[in-house]
């Protein structure tokens, strides 16, 4: 089977294309994951970052809920981080 945690990576990485401008400064990686969570990194370009977190932080924890939606698929826990 492939790594744990990659239906999460490919769901965060999909949503952030989306929303940036800069789509090839999009970085989603993995950086961790175990038999129950998998926590994810996403990098991209300074003048997207606003765009990716929002207002508040609204859109990033819509991008962290429906991450955890794509964990539950795999039976994991996930959290999102947001590197600058």
């Amino acid at each position: 089977m492939s790594e744990t945690g990659t239906i999460v990576k490919n769901v965060v990485e999909y949503i952030v294309s989306e929303i940036v401008e800069d789509k090839k400064s999009v970085k989603v990686d993995i950086a961790s994951s175990s038999e129950e969570s998998v926590q994810i990194e996403v990098r991209t370009s300074p003048d997207d970052m606003g765009r990716v977190i929002g207002k508040r932080g609204r859109v990033a924890r819509a991008i962290r809920t429906v991450a955890q939606a794509a964990a539950d698929e795999e039976g994991l826990d996930s959290s999102v981080e947001f590197i600058d």
